[in-house]
C-alpha cells in the first residue's frame, strides 16, 4: 500500500480537541474517541512538505491569497466535480462554520426566516439563533433506511418571512449524496420563492463509489445566482486545524455583501499556511484521495458486516459519502439519556448524540470511521460486548 492508513499516530497532548478533552467532554478519559469530524490518518506528505517549504522562508508576515490559490480551487471543482467557477465568483473564510455565521449576517436581516433540514449539522442552529434571525425546521423523512427531502412540508413551512435555506451536501449526519431530482426540485422551489440557498458542501470529496456528488449551483445560471456554495479541503485531506475555506457565488451583489460582511468583523486575512495546504491538497491530492476512500469504503463495509451479525440491534444508515456513519440504535429500547451513557460507560466509546442534530435524531448515534482498521475493529469489539452483556441481564 503506497498510503499506510493502517498506521496509529497518538495524538493525545497535542491540544486535540477529539483526544485532549474527552474527560470534559464524556467525564472520562478511556473512551475511543469517534466524535469530532477528522480523521486519524496523517495529513498527506505533499502538504506537509508544502509547508515545510514555506516554513523554511522563516518569516511570517501578513499574506494575502495568490491567483494560485483560486486557480487552485477552480481547477479542483472542475476536475472531480465538472464545475466551472471563475476567479470572481471565490472568495474566503476562515471555516465553514464562520462562512455560515457571516453569510446569515449577510443576506437575511433579524426576524427573517432560515429554514433547515434536521437532522442535520448542529452548527446549522447557532448561525441562525445567534443573530436573531427565526429558526425554521423542514426535518428530513427516513423511511426503509434512507433520508429524504420532504417537499410537502417544505412549501408549508414558506412564507414571506423565510429568506434562505441551509442545504448540507453531502448529508451530515446521513451521509446522503442528494440525487439531480432532488437538487432540481429544491431550486425549483426556491427561485419561485425568492429564497437564497446556502450550501454547504464541504463533505463533496468523501464520496464512495456508486454516488456522484452534483455542486448544487451547477445546475444551471438561475440556480447559480441563487446558491452561495461552501467548500474546504478541510475534511477530505484532514486540515481542520488551518482554518482555511473558500465561499463561492456567481452572484455578483451577494458576493459583494459577503465580502463586505467578512471585512467588517476583520476575519479576512486567513493564515499563510492554510493557504499553502490548500493549494497542495487541491493541485496534487487526487491520488491520495482516491486511496482514502477506498480504505473509507473497507472500513465501512466492515462496520456494515460487522453490525449485521453481532449486533443486529443497531443498525447504520449506509453513507454515500463522509466518513460518518449514522446508527440507528432504536431497537436498543433505551431512552436518549440511558443510550448516551451505555455508549459512554458501558460500551467505552466517545461517540456524538443524535439528539444535537435536532429532535430527529432521537434514538441515533453519530460514529466517526476516520480511523485506522484495528481502531474501529476494537470499538466494535467493545460495543459488541457490552450489548452482550446489557442485554443478557
Amino acid at each position: 500500500m503506497k498510503y499506510n492508513f493502517n498506521e496509529r499516530i497518538d495524538r493525545e497532548n497535542t491540544s486535540c480537541i477529539k483526544y485532549d478533552l474527552r474527560d470534559e467532554v464524556f467525564g472520562k478519559k478511556d473512551v475511543i474517541p469517534m466524535w469530532v469530524a477528522d480523521m486519524d490518518f496523517k495529513t498527506p506528505s505533499f502538504i506537509i512538505e508544502a509547508l515545510r517549504k514555506r516554513l523554511d522562508h522563516e518569516i511570517m508576515g501578513y499574506t494575502f491569497r495568490t491567483d494560485s490559490f483560486y486557480t487552485s480551487i477552480a481547477g479542483w471543482l472542475s476536475r472531480r466535480h465538472k464545475w466551472d467557477v471563475m476567479k470572481e465568483w471565490i472568495t474566503f473564510s476562515p471555516g465553514i462554520v464562520p462562512a455560515l455565521n457571516l453569510a446569515v449576517m449577510a443576506f437575511t436581516r433579524p426576524g427573517d426566516k432560515v429554514i433547515v433540514q434536521q437532522p442535520v449539522y448542529f452548527p446549522f442552529f447557532p448561525a441562525v439563533e445567534n443573530h436573531n434571525r427565526v429558526l425554521v425546521n423542514n426535518p428530513l423523512s427516513y423511511e426503509n433506511g434512507r433520508y429524504e427531502m420532504d417537499f410537502e412540508d417544505l412549501l408549508r413551512k414558506i412564507d414571506k418571512r423565510v429568506k434562505m435555506i441551509m442545504l448540507c451536501s453531502p448529508h451530515n449526519p446521513t451521509g446522503n449524496v442528494w440525487k439531480y431530482r432532488d437538487l432540481e426540485k429544491l431550486a425549483e422551489i426556491c427561485i419561485e420563492n425568492q429564497i437564497l440557498i446556502l450550501s454547504d458542501e464541504i463533505h463533496s470529496d468523501l464520496i464512495f463509489r456508486g454516488s456522484k456528488h452534483i455542486p448544487l449551483a451547477s445546475l444551471g445560471p438561475e440556480v447559480s445566482d441563487i446558491t452561495v456554495t461552501c467548500v474546504s479541503p478541510s475534511k477530505a485531506f484532514n486540515l481542520a486545524g488551518l482554518s482555511t475555506s473558500a465561499v463561492i457565488t456567481s452572484n455578483r451583489e451577494l458576493k459583494k455583501k459577503y465580502d463586505e460582511m467578512l471585512e467588517s468583523v476583520h476575519v479576512d486575512g486567513g493564515n499563510i499556511f492554510g493557504f499553502v495546504a490548500l493549494e497542495a491538497a487541491y493541485d496534487k491530492g487526487e491520488e491520495w484521495l482516491d486511496a482514502l476512500m477506498g480504505y473509507l469504503e473497507e472500513n465501512l463495509n466492515f462496520l456494515v458486516s460487522y453490525l449485521a451479525e453481532n449486533i443486529p440491534l443497531i443498525k447504520p444508515v449506509i453513507p454515500e459519502a463522509t466518513y460518518l456513519i449514522w446508527l440507528d440504535c432504536h431497537e436498543m429500547g433505551l431512552s436518549d439519556k440511558e443510550l448516551s451513557r451505555f455508549m459512554i460507560h458501558e460500551a467505552g466509546l466517545g461517540l456524538s448524540d443524535g439528539l444535537i442534530f435536532g429532535p430527529e435524531g432521537s434514538g441515533f448515534q453519530r460514529m466517526n470511521i476516520g480511523c485506522p482498521r484495528a481502531v474501529l475493529e476494537n470499538a466494535l469489539h467493545r460495543l459488541k460486548n457490552a450489548v452482550v452483556q446489557r442485554f443478557a441481564q
